[in-house]
């Protein structure tokens, strides 16, 4: 029988779509103020892994950006966290009710990458709250790696180097705290 032991917090992340910086320096600034100062912004990345969101944002070039927080959290936190995002959406929508800005809240561990939905799928884990986990990436072999239904773009390069400079932050904060890093 394994033994039950506390997890250490994990490192609060969220991913942005978006059209104008408008929409994502009015997004950015609520999540601040919600979870507390970020300690990583991405530079800019044009989105063009896929078209699903270039109707509803307006057909425009997007742009993709990644930020984590100082504050680590506790892992069950995240179905109250894509909840707020959610209507971080919803306030930012058009007058007709379409997306400005798209948000993928997620936490990095030791060992992984994990994103909350609203979406069912075979490997995604219930959490609460019509929340789903995705496990997204696994580290092993010194970087993150992509699963078989990874986002396309999760699992390129670019998006993982971002990863592993988010985990190493973390490593970081999780040994200047006395935990292990497990």
């Amino acid at each position: 029988m394994g033994e039950i032991r506390d997890r250490p917090p994990v490192k609060l992340i969220c991913g942005f779509i978006y059209g104008t910086e408008e929409h994502f320096n009015g997004a950015f600034s609520k999540l601040e103020h919600l979870y507390g100062e970020a300690d990583f912004v991405s530079e800019l990345i044009e989105f063009d892994h896929t078209q699903y969101y270039h109707h509803e944002m307006g057909g425009g070039t997007l742009y993709r950006r990644f930020c984590c927080f100082k504050k680590l959290i506790p892992s069950e936190d995240l179905p109250d966290i894509k909840i707020k995002t959610n209507d971080i959406e919803i306030e930012f929508a058009n007058p007709e009710g379409i997306r400005q800005v798209n948000l993928d809240p997620g936490y990095i561990s030791a060992s992984k990458l994990i994103l909350a939905t609203t979406k069912n799928q075979q490997q995604r884990i219930y959490l609460a709250s019509g929340i789903f986990a995705e496990p997204e990436l696994y580290f092993q072999n010194k970087t993150f790696n992509a699963w078989e239904w990874s986002y396309p773009d999760y699992a390129t390069e670019k998006y993982i180097k971002i990863f592993n400079h988010i985990r190493k932050i973390y490593q970081h904060q999780i040994k200047e705290i006395g935990m292990r890093f497990i």
